[in-house]
């Protein structure tokens, strides 16, 4: 799998070596092949599909005007990825300005329909506990520190290895680890009392 992801590194390379030098059909090659996956991460941010292709496609042009400066050091994608992450938090942050209210997260979602005290029939007094919790989760993850929230994200939603993200948010994995296990330490704690009262 290594050899194949440094293969796939070197081809990207040559693209990008290829638009540089003022081949245009070179990026779209690159597009066609990270499409996909930057749509499915800009989807974690924003939930509206259709904003999400718009946010992506935002996010290829920025890459685009800002390929005569890409380096290579490091791979195409990560650099990429960060674009990504940087539009839809951009867009995020305009749309709050607009909208105060925030929607939860597919991982929060999910971590509610997890929790053993939540199995059973939907009673009214159960959707209750199921709001309370979604909020209190939403609460914790609006007030972690940005570098944390993007670590668990990358980590739950793009199932990115640690090295991954290290590359990503460039930093070392060390950093990566820690991030993400007081993220998670953050939100257990904000829903321990809450689940302890019942």
């Amino acid at each position: 799998m290594k050899g194949h992801t440094r293969a796939s590194e070197l081809l990207d390379q040559e693209l990008v070596e290829k638009v540089q030098s003022g081949d245009k059909t070179a990026y779209d090659h690159l597009v066609r092949k990270y499409q996909h996956k930057i749509i499915l991460l800009v989807n974690r941010y924003v939930k509206d599909p259709s904003e999400a292709q718009d946010i992506a496609q935002e996010a290829f042009i920025k890459a685009y005007r800002a390929l005569g400066n890409f380096r290579g050091d490091s791979a195409f994608y990560t650099w990429l990825y960060r674009i990504a992450i940087n539009t839809a938090k951009n867009y995020l942050v305009s749309r709050a300005r607009r909208h105060t209210e925030f929607e939860v997260d597919v991982y929060e979602a999910e971590q509610v329909q997890n929790l053993p005290q939540l199995k059973g029939l939907d009673t009214p007094e159960r959707e209750l506990l199921n709001d309370e919790i979604i909020n209190a989760i939403q609460s914790a993850i609006d007030k972690l520190p940005e570098d944390m929230r993007v670590a668990i994200m990358l980590r739950e939603f793009e199932g990115m290895s640690y090295e991954e993200i290290a590359q990503t948010m460039e930093c070392p994995v060390g950093t990566v680890r820690s991030r993400i296990f007081r993220a998670r330490e953050a939100i257990d704690n904000k829903l321990q009392p809450l689940l302890e009262t019942r």
